[in-house]
């Protein structure tokens, strides 16, 4: 008989930082005490706190053990599983900073942490809850039931009018109502439609849609089948990152059991309606995320989009009516079904409802996944959910939508977040991925990267993108070079505005966020670099000056020995100038690389940047 369940987290995050060699110490161990048959290890998906990884979580005390090692486990079987004590320095305790809510390791639920107890999981419910890879669990919580009463009790009209009353928007960024998309798909005519899951994730940061497939691939499966029921399809595709072999492992094990279940292929449920789903892995092109070079790609041609209109869901792919969902949208889809269009609507905001899920990285202490209800502000994400910035720094701006986004500064931290704050702001919600920088980020150097990351991904069909991301690359390298002109503030933003009205597909037309808004909140700083040539942030080398302090150099010669420039030297000791001693070691600004060598070997705080 099972008397406890030892919850091991399988999610990327976790398997790399050795979360499978804790699984097999732990069966180890649990089998020289005699308590294979008691205690079950299961592997589940990502819990979201993937600072804190690898985690493990024993029921039914629900002790959450983070940073767990190999060398960890003996102990844990021996102390709690064994003799019932908890390890308590291992025990996740972060209930937040008020004292009265602190509480001892036993008494502490996943819920009184400050992480999760204002996260809402609806598109991550079973993800930490469930082994992934298995059927039988996911209908054990509720799986495939919605399918069920769709197929049962609901026409497609009904199906589409759920989805409508919901509020539901696309979570892939564009946040499109899905009923909608839906409804004009059901009213395309003709004899072959398709339903698409778009699994491309592409963002620098963002993990949500991985980590809902490797937690809960049958969710997406599911909702897929709901959507060709409702607007007459027989056929789905899921377009994932070959990056992704975790989130392919568990998808195609998902896709044989609901085979073998009867909940895939022909007449599910004993009823006329058959439906089936395919995979293909997308060769990491950043624009296969845009749903028309997605589809091309599926199609087995280069992948690059296509004008619209016509939209997709009237000509999409194989030239058929086809929906596009991406994961996040899928995953809420059964729980909207089984609990009612009311249920959803009465989270979030009016325009923006339900929850979202952000994948929290950068200068944050909880880095991990979040689900928040849709109006929370990014201070409660910030500084209650992720904990703060770290190492006393001061929080500067939020990048909300990765290279597509643009920057919420701090002043605006109170704001809450949803589709239409953010669109006010000159950002967007993007597929979630949120990443915090603190007083050290170069808003201009930040700007760079991301221009540097969409110059790279721009498949090139259309000249504004391919052409004028690469300029604007180009000027803002020019300006954290120290060469900049005033000028070049007003190029910027005018060839900013030209592309995103001009280009072919939404890389293109969303390229240039990053710019505008870091330009519209942070403009200060593109005037520090141009007219006093400096970076505020000290992070563009070109414009960097190490300089040693005489009072506090001692002459043990550390940064000498470590600058691989030799751009350090001796002076001639004791020797006076004007009355004044100088250093006994100078940098040689004409050598220097600005790596910083030196400043991370000086002991006493010699050594500082400007």
């Amino acid at each position: 008989m099972i008397r406890s369940h030892v919850l091991v987290c399988g999610g990327t995050g976790c398997t790399s930082s050795g979360s499978k060699a804790i699984r097999e110490k732990l069966a180890e161990e649990l089998k020289a005490k005699g308590l294979d048959e008691e205690v079950k290890i299961v592997q589940t998906g990502c819990f979201g706190l993937c600072e804190h990884g690898p985690i493990m979580i024993v029921y039914p005390e629900g002790t959450f053990y983070s940073r767990v090692t190999v060398e960890d486990v003996p102990e844990i079987v021996s102390e709690h599983l064994l003799k019932g004590r908890i390890v308590e320095r291992l025990a996740y305790t972060d209930t937040g900073d008020k004292e009265e809510e602190k509480k001892p390791a036993a008494e502490i639920s996943l819920s009184d942490t400050a992480f999760y107890k204002k996260q809402n999981r609806v598109a991550l419910r079973n993800c930490g809850v469930i082994n992934p890879e298995s059927i039988d669990e996911y209908i054990a919580m509720d799986g495939y039931f919605a399918l069920n009463k769709v197929l049962t009790e609901m026409t497609p009209d009904d199906v589409i009018k759920t989805m409508l009353d919901s509020g539901l928007r696309g979570r892939g960024g564009g946040g499109f109502p899905t009923g909608r998309k839906w409804q004009f798909a059901k009213a395309s005519v003709s004899d072959k439609k398709y339903v698409v899951c778009n699994a491309d994730e592409g963002d620098p940061g963002a993990f949500m849609d991985r980590s809902v497939l490797e937690g809960d691939p049958h969710v997406v499966l599911e909702a897929m089948a709901i959507a060709g029921y409702a607007i007459g399809a027989d056929e789905g595709w899921i377009y994932v990152r070959a990056e992704y072999p975790i989130a392919v492992k568990r998808l195609n094990i998902a896709i044989e059991q609901a085979h073998e279940y009867g909940l895939l292929g022909k007449n599910i449920f004993g009823t006329d309606f058959s439906f089936d789903i395919h995979l293909r892995l997308g060769a990491g092109a950043f624009v296969c995320g845009e749903e028309t070079a997605l589809l091309t790609s599926v199609e087995g041609n280069r992948g690059e989009p296509r004008p619209r209109p016509p939209f997709p869901a009237v000509k999409g792919l194989w030239g058929q009516p086809t929906i596009v969902n991406n994961v996040e949208t899928w995953a809420n889809i059964p729980q909207i079904i089984l609990k009612g269009a009311d249920w959803f609507a009465s989270m979030g905001t009016e325009g923006s409802k339900g929850t979202k899920v952000f994948a929290v990285t950068g200068k944050i202490k909880n880095t991990g996944l979040v689900e928040i209800p849709m109006g929370t502000t990014l201070r409660e994400i910030v500084e209650e959910i992720g904990g703060g910035v770290p190492n006393g720094k001061k929080f500067k701006a939020a990048q909300t939508g990765g290279p597509s986004g643009g920057c919420i500064p701090a002043s605006l931290i109170d704001t809450p977040i949803d589709y239409d704050n953010l669109t006010k702001m000159g950002c967007m919600m993007g597929s979630g991925g949120l990443i915090v920088m603190d007083e050290d980020t170069c808003m201009v150097d930040m700007a760079k990267f991301f221009l540097e990351f969409t110059v790279d991904e721009s498949c090139g069909k259309c000249s504004p993108c391919r052409i004028g991301t690469m300029r604007l690359l180009e000027i803002l390298k020019k300006i954290t070079d120290g060469k900049g002109e005033m000028e070049d503030l007003d190029k910027l933003e005018e060839l900013a505005n030209y592309i995103k009205s001009a280009s072919l597909c939404a890389l293109g037309q969303t390229a240039p966020n990053p710019v505008l808004s870091t330009l519209r909140f942070f403009r200060d700083e593109y005037i520090a670099h141009i007219v006093e040539k400096r970076c505020p942030a000290g992070v563009c080398k070109n414009l960097l000056q190490y300089t040693i302090d005489e009072d506090k150099c001692k002459g043990c010669k550390l940064c000498m020995k470590n600058c691989p420039g030799n751009a350090i030297s001796i002076n001639a000791a004791g020797e006076v100038k004007e009355g004044k001693k100088l250093p006994y070691l100078v940098i040689d600004q004409s050598k220097c690389v600005k790596c910083g060598a030196c400043m991370d070997n000086c002991k006493f705080g010699a050594i500082f940047k400007k």
